[in-house]
């Protein structure tokens, strides 16, 4: 059982997911604001936060980005938006996972454990060391020569993956599932851009690699830079 904390101004929406939810053994308080679920995320400590985007007082998104503030909770996004740019930018504020509406409780039951169970990974995940780079996953943060570097939840997740894969290819469908959550189909372009900022930040460039190799036709590997 894990304690959920919904994030939805519907009230027959709230109504039933929460019922739902409690039905799959679920321990649930709720919230039909955004500031209110700010307010109960930091009182109650939930294990999950299941949030809509489309709230009264404040854009679901900027909420997210509260939340990352002071938590490292995860969450999943339930919304019926359903464009590739807002799954992108909610991902990319730091969600966890994204569910369009309509949806089962039962696909949400199924999308909330998938990501406790991601999430409970992650923290038994010790510092991956390569060279001069130091990824603390526990910590999320990540540093090069002993400088900590500023990512992005996204590119975070990416250059973790990536480097719990050291020396292997991994093919941008296989990044597009496991990193952005999208297993049936998505665009190459979300993980171009994101290898690009990464680059940048690891003081490389496409042309001139040293952590991030690409191999064209096939995808991308992290190494150890060559002396």
């Amino acid at each position: 059982m894990a304690r959920i904390l919904l994030v939805e101004d519907d009230q027959r929406i709230r109504q039933l997911v929460a019922d739902g939810l409690a039905g799959h053994g679920h321990d649930v308080i709720s919230a039909a604001a955004a500031m209110d679920g700010l307010n109960e995320l930091v009182a109650s400590a939930p294990d999950l936060v299941v949030l809509d985007l489309g709230l009264p007082d404040l854009e679901g998104t900027e909420l997210l980005k509260m939340m990352r503030a002071v938590s490292a909770v995860p969450v999943v996004v339930a919304t019926a938006r359903s464009e590739d740019s807002d799954v992108i930018a909610v991902l990319d504020a730091g969600a966890d996972d994204y569910i369009v509406k309509p949806f089962s409780v039962a696909q949400l039951a199924a999308r909330i454990r998938a990501v406790l169970r991601r999430s409970g990974d992650e923290q038994g995940t010790e510092t991956i060391v390569i060279g001069a780079l130091e990824i603390d996953a526990p910590a999320r943060e990540v540093r090069l020569g002993g400088a900590v570097l500023d990512l992005s939840p996204k590119e975070f997740d990416l250059l973790r993956y990536l480097a719990e894969h050291q020396g292997e290819v991994v093919s941008k469908r296989d990044l597009l599932a496991e990193v952005w959550r999208q297993p049936y189909g998505g665009s190459d372009k979300t993980v171009d851009v994101h290898l690009s900022w990464l680059r940048r930040k690891l003081g490389e460039s496409a042309s001139d690699p040293r952590f991030l190799r690409t191999v064209f036709g096939v995808g991308v590997k992290l190494v150890e830079p060559e002396s």
